[in-house]
Order: structure tokens, then sequence, then C-alpha cells
């Protein structure tokens, strides 16, 4: 991370509010936490507040999250959006994910996953937990864009970073483990989308994850396009 991130927290229970704070307030990578209890008052305080990455839930009083997602990234889309639900939805998590949310996670995981998860939103990178499903996949492939499977486009180490990607690492994770400078991966992820057709990390990650390509880009198999 760059530097301490602004929280807010979206959800109509105290309780579940008051025990996130309190898992975030020990967190070295945390600086300000806020919470809301309405879609309406999550969008307002994530403005007002300049917030920076966001726990929000999908079942609120006056509307759902996920259009609260969408409002507040059209006023600030540099915010990092984690969902959370009590639900296995697939239709749920494409809304989010198109929305513009980079991850989605159960509420009731373990406060370290979760805290984790957060952390791993904030610094830019994805969480696709167990809950994303084949139907998520196949709604987001719907257009020719991504068809046929476009991998054999993508070089040796152009697979290296998506292989990086696809598990949820942060540009600057990735370029610690491959050797290279943080401006180089971001380019080269720039040219890995185009390659392969699709708009940003969410999708990349959820086209790897749907082909079985991963024993490929890690090397473990032959590849194609050589």
């Amino acid at each position: 991370m760059t530097g301490r991130e602004r929280v807010l927290i979206v959800d109509d229970h105290p309780i579940f509010r008051r025990g996130l704070r309190t898992v975030l307030e020990h967190q070295e990578w945390v600086d300000t936490i806020v919470e809301a209890d309405t879609a309406a008052a999550a969008v307002k305080a994530a403005v007002e507040h300049g917030v920076t990455v966001v726990a929000m839930d999908v079942a609120l009083p006056d509307a759902d999250g996920i259009e609260a997602t969408r409002q507040i990234l059209q006023l600030r889309p540099d915010v990092n959006i984690l969902m959370l639900t009590m639900l296995d939805d697939d239709e749920l998590v494409f809304r989010a994910l198109h929305a513009g949310a980079h991850g989605y996670a159960r509420k009731d995981i373990s406060p370290d996953r979760l805290i984790q998860a957060l952390a791993t939103v904030a610094d830019g990178g994805v969480v696709l937990g167990a809950a994303v499903g084949a139907g998520v996949i196949a709604n987001f492939q719907r257009t020719p864009a991504v068809l046929p499977p476009p991998f054999d486009r993508v070089n040796e180490r152009e697979r290296q970073i998506l292989a990086h990607l696809a598990v949820g690492d942060t540009n600057a994770q990735i370029a610690r483990k491959v050797g290279l400078t943080e401006k180089t991966v971001r380019n080269q992820v720039s040219v890995i989308f185009t390659k392969l057709g699709v708009p940003d990390r969410v999708r990349a990650a959820l086209l790897v994850r749907d082909s079985g390509i991963m024993p490929f880009l890690t090397g473990n198999q032959p590849k194609h396009g050589d």
C-alpha cells in the first residue's frame, strides 16, 4: 500500500459495524474509519470523508449496496470496494463486479480473512472467493471479445504477470515478484487486457479461473503459442 487508508463500513447492523471497526482499528494500514447504515448515507460519507476503501453490505434498507457502489464510483472512481453478503448468489456477484467492485466476500468468514480481503482490495487487488461460480463467468464472457480463448496471444513474460494478477496480486506485488518496475508492470497489464479482450483485472482473473489455464501460465504444462 502507498499510505494509510480511510475505510468506510456500510452495514445496517450496528453490531457488525462495531465488530469490524474494532478489528480494523488495530490495523497499521488503516487511518480513519467511517460508518454508514444506508446506501444514501454511504454515498454521502464516501464523498465527504474522502474514503479510499469501502466494506459494502449488499442488503441495505433504502437500496442495495450494488447501487450504492455504482453511485460512489461515479463520484469517486478511485475508491476500492469489497462487497459483503451472507448469500452465495451468482447474479449478485455478477452485478457487484459489473458495478465496479474489486471483490466479493461472505460476511461469515473469519475476521482475519475478512481483514485480509479488505487489505487486498485497498491495495488495488482483486478478491474472488468461492462464491464466484460458472454463472458469473458466463455473464462476463457473453461478448465475442473474449472468445475464442485468447491466451495464446500473450508472451512468456505476460503469462507470468497474468498468473500473479489472477490470484489477486497488485501491480506493486507483481513488480517485486517478477523483478520489474511497477510502471513496467502497469504497462504490461494494459497490454494483457488488450490481448485478452477484457477491460480490467476482475474480468481477467475471472477469465483465467474459468478457463483452467493456470498450469499453462505457471509453467506446469506445455504452453501454446510459443
